[in-house]
Order: C-alpha cells, then structure tokens, then sequence
C-alpha cells in the first residue's frame, strides 16, 4: 500500500503492507523510535501515539487505518523547543525510572487531559489503566498528571 501518513504536523509517503501495524511503520520507515515495543497484543501501553487526538495501541493499528489521519508520537509533543506540560510534568515529579514506559504514558496522558482539562484522581487512573510502568511509579505518573492538568 502507498499512501500518505501525517506525522508530527509532516506529510510523508509510506509504503508498507496495509496490514504491517503502525508501530514498525514508524519505527522502521519514518525511524521514529519513541513508540516503543512492549507486548505487542495492545496490553501494556508502550506503543501508544495519538490518532486524530485519541490515544491509540500503535501495535494493533494497521498502516491502512492510520492513512490520512493525524498521528502525534512522543516526538512531536516538544513544540519551538518547549517541553508539553505532560512532558515536563513529568520530569518535575520524576514520573519515570527506566522510561520504557514513559512515551506511552505521556501520549495517553495527553490524550486524557485532551477530552478532560481537570480529570479527578479516578479518572486519571482509569485513563491510565492500560497502560502499564514495570518499575511501579504510578503515584509519581498519577501526580505529574494532576500537576499538568493543572497548568493546562
């Protein structure tokens, strides 16, 4: 399949098979290694980007899905060398340890706070629920959450 995919606010021409699942598109064709493998069933969170604004399973999205939507991987937050909120936040409350997890929690948090500007702490940690942190920082993840939220 040859088509065009919107990463990052860019225009690219891919070609992969309609089926080859978004994450090795990006990875592998578009060398955006941000999105990362983790158990590749869409269980753990690892992969998630964010299509046209929801957060995604990169891993279980085929290429042909994702022709002509918007897609945002960890490394189109940044914006005119500002970190997102999320992503600062983040840092701030030290919400990673080996960070495997982090570009998947970030986009899903992005994703949250997209469609809830003041989400309560459950709301947090049911949008946060699929998304799994093998080092347990959770009350660091969720308190980087409530402090971007904050700011937003």
């Amino acid at each position: 399949m040859d088509s065009i995919i919107r990463v990052n606010g860019k225009e690219h021409h891919v070609t992969a098979p309609p089926d080859q699942p978004l994450l090795w598109v990006l990875r592998d064709n578009l060398q955006l290694t941000g999105t990362k493998y983790g158990c590749g069933e869409g269980q753990c969170g690892a992969c998630t980007v964010l299509m046209e604004k929801r957060a995604v399973r990169s891993c279980l999205t085929p290429f042909s899905a994702a022709a002509g939507k918007n897609i945002m991987t960890i490394e189109g937050l940044e914006q005119n060398g500002e970190l997102h909120p999320v992503q600062q936040a983040f840092l701030h409350e030290e919400a990673f340890q080996c960070g495997y997890c982090t570009s998947g929690m970030i986009l899903s948090a992005v994703a949250l706070l997209n469609g809830n500007h003041h989400p309560s702490e459950d709301e947090i940690v049911h949008a946060m629920n699929g998304n799994i942190c093998r080092c347990g920082t959770y009350p660091r993840i969720v308190s980087a959450i409530r402090q971007a939220a904050q700011k937003g």
